[in-house]
């Protein structure tokens, strides 16, 4: 291996990628001007994918000669003509949206683990239990739910003497959970 490759650079090399860098970022302007703001959002699985996708065609566009900037900028404009119809899709076709999108899962409910939806979403009860402490938890009782949004986040919703507006949970799996303080299975 030439070590001294890693190290080196030409002129040539930092015009290319400083105006294929420049050109890049003026197309993804324009585009996310077209399409709106939520061209880089984490509401769904299939905007996260958006997001890694452009970062992979930039990454490549900007430090190799191919693609070229034109592929490039056509590549991401695909990408976002396929957000554009998969997000209407989502919005007037009701039955194709739950083929699409993830649906959050309650993790904890009134101070209980749910085993069966730990599993499912391959996390540990340790895994919420560092949730609770970076939202400032002392104790499980202080939760009233703790769920996986459809993005891979994870809320967490506090006890406290406000009733809640089923309307909500009622797009989480399981939200029936919620209504009552349950004896599910605990880890």
């Amino acid at each position: 291996m030439k070590w001294q490759t890693w190290f080196s650079i030409d002129w040539q090399q930092l015009v290319g990628i400083s105006l294929s860098a420049v050109g890049f970022y003026v197309g993804l302007m324009l585009f996310t001007r077209l399409m709106g703001l939520r061209s880089f959002s984490k509401i769904s699985s299939h905007d996260f994918a958006m997001t890694v996708a452009i970062g992979s065609i930039l990454a490549s566009t900007v430090l190799s000669d191919s693609p070229s900037l034109m592929q490039g900028l056509f590549a991401v404009a695909v990408l976002f003509v396929m957000q554009g119809l998969i997000s209407m899709i989502r919005r007037k076709v009701k039955p194709l949206k739950s083929l699409i999108d993830n649906k959050a899962i309650i993790l904890m409910a009134h101070g209980e683990y749910f085993a069966d939806n730990l599993a499912e979403a391959n996390l540990s009860t340790s895994d919420v239990q560092e949730v609770l402490r970076k939202n400032g938890l002392k104790s499980k009782t202080e939760v009233f739910a703790v769920i996986m949004e459809t993005t891979g986040d994870m809320s967490v919703i506090k006890n406290n003497d406000v009733t809640p507006d089923w309307a909500l949970f009622d797009d989480i799996r399981d939200s029936e959970l919620l209504m009552r303080p349950s004896h599910h299975e605990s880890s």
